[in-house]
């Protein structure tokens, strides 16, 4: 006689799906050691996941480890904004693109390409930029992810996040998980905006990159990053003053690298490229795959255990960032702290902050400072006070109004102590400080 085989049993679509989640289904229907109390594991959660609707800011180095991260984590509906299209440097490490999709938007490329691998995943992509979407865009979220390589972008996206936050609307409240690489070095942090320290609190931890002397810029280039810096100090405020540089702006860029490119030649210099001259300007630190991939995760992690609920303690209001260092020298090593939020931040804070200035220095020598100051980073501050205007970048009319102003001392124009207000255009906020004079 022979034995009868059994038949194995046949899944339907749904125990298909649910069979790949196996082992994410055994975190979320059961408590850990670092549960939090409020945290309700079982089939609930596991539906709360699917349903939780993220934003990824950048679909670059970070933002397509990001994407496969959250695809491969149990979320369903994940949204993407990305400006820039593919190039052919970006595929050593981006993983997501072909040499066949060079020249089209990395966003919707990166989209397409993750929901072909993971099925039952929506990827909503965006090309376009952050600025375009408004309040009611980003209210939509339950958690925003940012992959940026660009610090005027986070700062633009934290400032947006903070000035949402309505006290009598707790869903106005969107948690921020930013992620940041630079070579073998990265961080990752947890941002509840008016509730921790925001990414403006924490912006004198990216120090601004050193200066380049103008007299090398304008007289001895020796460096194609020189001739790069020429374009976009010196001749774009002698050529197009009146239009205010976008650094995200391809036409911005080519104009940019064709210009520093003529230059290089002029002094016999090699090595000017498209790449390099968007690199120099947005001040991008050359990516590492292996950092962009811990990073990512670190980001991804953060976001699973808040949508969640806290199905394991997340970064917050203790331990809110996290740094990493993969340098062959000293080692891997991580480690997390708290840091603080500040009263006088210019985004979540209330106090102007403390300045120190020579006012024996310019207005336009302090204007020109501001780039440089860890605290600022402003590169086309308009600057007042209460009672008077110092001097407006734009319109035209203000801008040679208030032009005199920059040849007078600073003391001849403020007093020890007085709070002046710095606008930029590429934020949509005034910082406040309190100009207290060294000398």
């Amino acid at each position: 006689m022979v034995a009868a085989v059994a038949t194995p049993p046949v899944l339907n679509d749904v125990s298909q799906d649910r069979a790949r989640w196996k082992y994410l289904d055994n975190i979320l229907t059961r408590r850990g050691p670092f549960t939090d109390e409020q945290c309700n594991p079982g089939p609930d959660l596991i539906e709360t996941l699917s349903k939780a609707k993220v934003l990824v800011i950048g679909a670059g180095g970070l933002g397509c480890e990001i994407l496969k991260n959250l695809a491969l984590s149990g979320f369903k509906d994940i949204h993407v904004i990305d400006m820039d299209t593919i190039d052919v440097s970006n595929l050593n490490r981006q993983f997501l693109f072909r040499a066949a999709d060079v020249g089209k938007p990395k966003a919707s490329v990166a989209a397409a390409f993750v929901e072909r691998r993971v099925k039952g995943v929506s990827i909503t992509s965006h090309c376009g930029k952050i600025q375009d979407m408004d309040e009611e865009y980003y209210k939509q979220f339950q958690v925003v992810i940012c992959g940026l390589d660009s610090i005027e972008a986070r700062r633009w996206i934290n400032a947006t996040l903070v000035g949402m936050v309505d006290m009598d609307d707790p869903d106005s409240l969107k948690p921020m998980v930013d992620g940041g690489t630079e070579g073998f070095k990265g961080q990752a942090r947890v941002i509840f905006p008016s509730m921790t320290s925001c990414f403006e609190c924490q912006l004198d931890m990216h120090a601004p990159r050193a200066a380049v002397p103008l007299c090398t810029l304008a007289t001895i280039p020796r460096q194609p990053q020189h001739c790069i810096e020429w374009a976009h100090i010196i001749a774009w405020e002698a050529e197009r003053k009146e239009d205010i540089l976008d650094t995200d702006d391809p036409a911005h860029i080519t104009w940019l690298y064709e210009k520093a490119n003529a230059r290089a030649a002029e002094f016999g210099i090699a090595g000017v490229t498209y790449s390099m001259t968007q690199g120099v300007v947005k001040n991008i630190i050359p990516a590492i795959a292996s950092t962009n991939a811990i990073i990512a995760a670190a980001c991804c992690n953060e976001a699973f255990k808040i949508v969640t609920n806290g199905i394991a303690s997340y970064m917050g209001l203790e331990n809110n960032y996290m740094m990493y260092t993969g340098d062959g020298d000293s080692g891997v090593y991580t480690y997390t702290f708290l840091h603080e939020k500040k009263d006088d931040c210019p985004v979540c804070g209330n106090l102007a902050r403390n300045m120190e200035i020579n006012s024996e220095l310019t207005l336009e020598e302090f204007i020109e400072g501001l780039a440089e100051r860890p605290e600022a980073q402003l590169k086309k501050p308009t600057i007042r006070t209460e009672e008077k205007s110092l001097y407006y970048q734009a319109p035209p009319a203000l801008e040679e109004q208030t032009r005199p102003n920059l040849k007078r001392k600073i003391k001849e124009l403020l007093e020890d102590g007085e709070e002046i207000a710095v606008s930029d255009p590429a934020f949509q906020i005034d910082f406040k400080f309190k100009m207290v004079f060294s000398s």
